[in-house]
């Protein structure tokens, strides 16, 4: 449980800062926006304050995401006993080693590489309820689930 509980660790890290930044820059943006006086070109400030606009609402939507991605990690059951492969299961492969949780990717913990990936991915969808020794075919590769934790 110590691995699963540090790749758990690494994922909330990695998005914490990235949940700041975006709340930083969508105060910024929107004080950015406030602040803009009028210039006597009324087409220039109108197009400068929807301009804004398009920042602040795709910055919003990248935070959304962010935070729907946090309440996902945070759902997951670190003590859960697993018998198949579901969200929050750590399966380890012959191939590489995937913690089913939120798709971040290649993940570095303890000098060795794991994938955090969600239910949803083409490789969660192929591995989703298989059990310790059965077998995938994956891009042309076959792949063993050796254990789940």
């Amino acid at each position: 449980m110590d691995l699963k509980n540090s790749i758990y660790q690494h994922l909330s890290k990695t998005l914490t800062p990235k949940i700041a930044a975006l709340n930083e820059a969508l105060v910024s943006a929107k004080e950015s926006r406030n602040s803009d006086t009028k210039s006597s070109a009324g087409d220039k400030h109108e197009t400068s304050r929807a301009l804004a606009q398009i920042e602040i609402d795709k910055l919003e939507m990248q935070l959304e995401k962010t935070l729907i991605l946090e309440k996902e990690l945070q759902s997951i059951q670190l003590n859960k006993k697993y018998d198949k492969v579901e969200m929050g299961g750590l399966v380890i492969t012959n191939q590489e080693n995937y913690f089913i949780s939120i798709g971040i990717g290649k993940i570095e913990v303890n000098d060795k590489i794991y994938y955090a990936i969600s239910m949803n991915s083409p490789i969660g969808e192929v591995l989703k309820f298989k059990k310790v020794g059965e077998k995938i075919s994956f891009n042309g590769r076959e792949i063993v689930v050796e254990e789940i934790l």
